[in-house]
């Protein structure tokens, strides 16, 4: 029987792809497409609201999103179900170190950042759409 050689992953260069067989590869990260059937797990340091795109929506057509919060502290984001509607504002989820919130599908989102953070993503890319934030939202 015939082995292949354990090695360590780097979780801030690379993104475990998770098949639904069970295949389990570490591979370059996308923001959108990729692997069609496969779950992204990503993790991120970042800096400044730049790198986690606050001036964008974001949007997974094809399943949840867990968004994780190792270290440091974010703010989530959420547009409303319904945008137009009187009354209706952004909601707000503050995440702090150990903490996650789960995104719904088709929902809307974005990051902006408390603190320095490392953050970790778990979502279906596939269909993956980004939107320029407006002035209105």
């Amino acid at each position: 029987m015939t082995t292949t050689p354990i090695e360590a992953v780097d979780l801030f260069s690379s993104a475990l792809h998770i098949h639904p067989d069970g295949d389990v590869r570490a591979t370059g990260r996308r923001m959108t497409g990729g692997d069609a059937e496969a779950w992204q797990i990503a993790t991120f340091h970042v800096e400044s609201d730049a790198e986690v795109h606050a001036d964008h929506w974001e949007m997974h057509p094809e399943a949840e999103e867990a968004v994780c919060c190792l270290a440091g502290g974010v703010r989530l984001f959420l547009r409303p179900v319904e945008p137009g509607e009187p009354g209706e504002a952004e909601s707000v989820v503050r995440l702090t170190a150990g903490t996650a919130a789960i995104v719904p599908r088709g929902r809307w989102h974005r990051l902006e950042l408390d603190a320095p953070s490392d953050l970790m993503s778990i979502t279906l890319r596939t269909g993956t759409r980004l939107e320029p934030r407006t002035e209105a939202g």
